[in-house]
């Protein structure tokens, strides 16, 4: 084995989950047990924290508040939506981060993120090999999309998956305790990919769910979306619905009147208000009480809800970047494959180039919407049941959460 020393940085980007940081604990923690690794740095915002020499050295920390880091929800480092440029065209960022990687010695560099910072890792692991600079690169994924090219689930989307169908099955019963009906539409997260709106039909499958759910996977139809409202309100006196904010016309602009008002780092439009117009449209059809609900960044930062088996993996995907960058390997990033073990669910890692998970996005498969495109097939119960699975001992602090205290000690 071609051991290589050196120190190590550990960088989170993009949007958080509630268990980003399960997977950094993951990567800080092997990385400080590991002899090659002389150093394990935390980057303050991500790539930015490199570019600005703004490192947090992670042996400084107490270790009960880094175990404590698996229970903590949104990025305890910092993030950021930074898209540096091709190097081909503008290499200013990229002889920074050799200054900085050059100046504490650093051979390895794990991103923990999803598609943009998966093309960030991708530019800097390629960077380094054109100027002949050993530097491993590991991408460590993370999206509560749920939309990262080879692997089978992202960390996050199973504990976001949870809260949505939690939360549908908690306002299924409050939208039914009235003698007058009720339409409540639900606006949950995913800008093209559907698998968070998806997940509210696992509630239905409990029988306390949306009855009409409608993902970006295929084009939306007003005048049918509220035929469908109107039938079910008419059949059952109650009408629930699930709309992920990407919905789009068949010319493939956005439903939500809000997708002009601004635009992320990355030059997508960030969308919102969607419940809420439609609501409004809703009511001027049909006459009844409409309730529009966006979940909104509850989705992504509910931690109270989340899947010990997102955890557990969350934990597993930044292990196992660390071990395998020390054994050799660099330009991956880890996935996950989906298998069984003695009749049960199993997952374990795998490795993928980052040119091809870089900037590709995975939709829901067509064949687990229904015909109408107002419905979810059992095939995605099927996929999503065991992602759900298991409750962490959370710890609490007069009944309250108690999250991760970190120093955060920069490095000289």
């Amino acid at each position: 084995m071609n051991q290589l020393k050196g120190a190590c940085i550990i960088g989170q980007s993009g949007g958080p989950t509630s268990v980003i940081n399960a997977s950094a604990y993951g990567v800080i923690r092997t990385a400080l047990d590991n002899d090659c690794i002389t150093n394990v740095y935390g980057a303050e915002h991500g790539i930015k924290g490199v570019l600005n020499d703004r490192l947090f050295d992670m042996s400084k920390e107490d270790a009960k508040e880094l175990d404590l880091l698996k229970y903590t929800p949104s990025s305890a480092l910092g993030s950021c939506r930074y898209k540096i440029a091709d190097p081909d065209v503008n290499d200013t960022d990229y002889k920074r981060i050799l200054e900085v990687f050059k100046k504490h010695d650093v051979r390895y560099f794990f991103y923990n993120g999803g598609n943009d910072s998966m093309d960030t890792c991708n530019k800097i692991s390629k960077y380094m090999q054109k100027v002949g600079y050993d530097c491993r690169v590991m991408g460590v994924p993370k999206t509560i999309d749920n939309d990262l090219f080879g692997t089978d689930h992202c960390p996050g989307y199973a504990s976001a998956a949870k809260y949505i169908a939690t939360s549908c099955m908690e306002v299924y019963q409050d939208a039914r305790v009235y003698d007058t009906g009720m339409i409540c539409i639900i606006e949950i997260m995913g800008r093209h990919a559907g698998w968070l709106t998806a997940a509210a039909a696992l509630a239905t499958e409990y029988g306390a769910g949306p009855d009409l759910i409608y993902l970006p996977e295929r084009d939306f139809d007003m005048n049918k979306f509220l035929d469908d409202v109107e039938r079910v309100y008419e059949q059952k006196g109650n009408c629930m619905v699930a709309v992920s904010e990407g919905i789009h016309y068949a010319d493939g602009s956005f439903v939500s009147e809000a997708k002009t008002s601004a635009t992320d780092g990355f030059g997508h439009a960030q969308l919102g208000g969607l419940a809420a117009m439609l609501a409004e449209i809703v009511k001027k059809r049909t006459g009844a009480k409409v309730r529009g609900i966006e979940l909104s960044l509850l989705q992504r930062c509910g931690a109270h809800l989340a899947s010990l088996t997102d955890i557990e993996e969350s934990f597993m995907a930044g292990k196992a970047a660390v071990e395998n960058a020390v054994a050799g390997l660099t330009d991956k990033m880890v996935a996950f494959e989906r298998g069984t073990h003695q009749g049960r669910y199993a997952c374990r890692t795998k490795l993928i180039d980052l040119t091809d998970v870089a900037n590709v996005e995975k939709k829901v498969p067509q064949e687990w919407i229904n015909a109408e495109g107002n419905g979810i097939e059992h095939a995605f119960i099927d996929y999503a049941l065991p992602l759900i699975q298991g409750e962490p001992d959370l710890p609490k602090e007069d009944s309250l959460p108690r999250f991760a205290k970190l120093k955060k000690v920069i490095a000289k």
